[in-house]
């Protein structure tokens, strides 16, 4: 079990698209391989923010099982729904943990120990797991292209990104602000 969920973050950290192809990776303990892995990218991501300011390691992991859903939702209507390929028939569980073994790369953040790796360490691990999530997001759906596979996770970037800012906003907004 341990071996097998090894297998999966080292699959994912080198980029091996035979990981998405392979059925076996995606039984019934798969889900909870790519939970863990959301849990552990967001206590990874948390232990890398605390080298600058204090971040609570459990909420990061709470946050990141909520990331975990939104990414793979998007990903699901705009790659099954909206623009499918004609042999694009997949179930959401097959998304939702591709999305979750695509962010392996995150766990490389518990490295960032010190604030002069931290900008780095996130920085390189975030476009690392935006490629593994193009990379996931061909295979799983069964794309011929590239640029489509691109297209979609961008596009879903998009709007998470633009959610975020959204709700960050209107919090700012609610904020008592001390004018002097």
């Amino acid at each position: 079990m341990i071996a097998e969920f090894l297998n999966i973050v080292f699959k994912s950290i080198k980029l091996d698209k035979s990981l998405y192809g392979d059925n076996k990776n995606f039984g019934e303990a798969s889900i909870y391989f790519a939970g863990l892995i959301m849990i552990l990218d967001g206590m990874a991501g948390a232990v890398a923010a605390n080298t600058i300011m204090k971040t609570a390691v459990a909420m990061s992991g709470l946050t990141a099982i909520i990331t975990w859903f939104i990414w793979a939702i998007f990903i699901f209507v705009i790659g099954v729904k909206l623009f499918p390929d004609k042999q694009t028939k997949v179930p959401f569980k097959k998304v939702l943990t591709a999305v979750g073994f695509a962010h392996a790369p995150g766990l490389l953040r518990f490295f960032a120990i010190t604030p002069d790796l931290m900008i780095p360490i996130i920085f390189l691990t975030q476009f690392w797991i935006f490629a593994a999530l193009i990379i996931s997001t061909k295979q799983i759906l069964n794309l011929k292209s590239n640029l489509k596979s691109f297209g979609i996770v961008f596009l879903s970037f998009l709007i998470i990104a633009f959610l975020s800012i959204s709700f960050v906003m209107s919090r700012m907004d609610a904020m008592p602000i001390n004018h002097i």
